[in-house]
């Protein structure tokens, strides 16, 4: 059976008369690409400080591989909060060589060994100014794994990247699990790439932890009706019907400028009907199939970005 690599247990941050973080608990499995999943300005960012020492909490534990106290912990983790900042006037091995040298822990051989992993042993020796925002999130992975931790926690990874830097990432992260055995978590609030690089899923809304699990077993006892997105000519009019019916829950915002709604008590075919009845010119009236995207606009209130 697996061991935990990280437990948070009623992790509590405030700043003044705000809770950024309430009484968090989070269990992440050795092996697993946990995604902590949140809108922006959920407390992702707070969390993660918090759990590597960066900023005290007001309350609650964290565990590392079962070990509590935070000096010890520091062998186990490597870490990326935010955007990575380097001295841009140096190399990339330079930054690292520093970064070692701060932390006093890693060597040579580690550095190598982190810049092959990351694709960047080519172009170690050039300055940062002159690399891409993409090797600059791969230099800043290259620092986390530093030292051969067994745990890395990223924050927004992907965070400003192309389609295409986004993509080298996931595959990234998705390698250095599969070969080299690391647990990896990292926070996103893009739910494309948190449902194709991960196995395990805890969403966070206000500072609070709403749902944890696999990402099967968060869509398997997702309560509610039918999911459908419903496009008319007149939305003001389909406004006004839908003040007037019940078994319908507006979920939030479809693409092309529909309504996402759960049918709770009537079917599809019904749904059109009344529309119809209604004097309504329907332009779309689409079944949703059931994903991570449907299940988070059901749980949660925020816009997502």
């Amino acid at each position: 059976m697996a061991s935990e690599a990280l437990v948070v247990r009623g992790l509590t941050r405030r700043f003044g008369s705000r809770t950024a973080v309430s009484s968090l608990d989070v269990r992440v499995v050795e092996g697993d690409t946990y995604g902590f999943l949140g809108p922006n300005g959920a407390g992702k960012t707070t969390a993660i400080r918090c759990m590597l020492g960066l900023i005290r909490k007001n309350a609650g534990e964290v565990e590392v591989f079962g070990e509590r106290d935070p000096v010890r912990q520091r062998s186990f983790i490597g870490s990326m909060v935010e955007t990575p900042t380097f001295h841009s006037w140096m190399s990339g091995r330079a930054n690292l060589e520093r970064a070692v040298a701060y932390a006093g822990q890693g060597d040579k051989d580690d550095i190598d060994r982190a810049l092959g992993l990351v694709g960047l042993a080519g172009r170690d020796k050039e300055k940062v100014r002159t690399y891409s925002l993409g090797m600059k999130q791969r230099l800043g992975i290259a620092r986390a794994l530093v030292g051969r931790p067994r745990l890395l926690l990223l924050d927004e990874p992907t965070n400003g990247l192309d389609p295409r830097g986004m993509k080298e990432v996931r595959d990234l992260l998705l390698k250095l699990a599969r070969e080299e055995k690391l647990t990896i978590f990292v926070s996103s609030h893009l739910l494309s790439e948190v449902e194709l690089l991960c196995n395990r899923v805890g969403i966070i809304e206000h500072g609070k932890l709403i749902a944890e699990g696999t990402v099967e077993e968060l869509l398997a006892r997702r309560d509610g009706g039918q999911l459908v997105d419903v496009g008319v000519s007149d939305m003001a009019a389909f406004q006004g019907f839908l003040a007037g019916e019940h078994g319908l829950k507006v979920v939030g915002d479809a693409p092309e400028g529909r309504l996402r709604l759960e049918l709770e008590d009537l079917d599809v075919s019904e749904l059109n009907r009344r529309m119809v009845a209604a004097d309504l010119s329907v332009t779309a009236l689409a079944p949703v199939i059931n994903s991570l995207e449907d299940l988070f606009l059901s749980l949660t209130s925020e816009e997502i970005t």
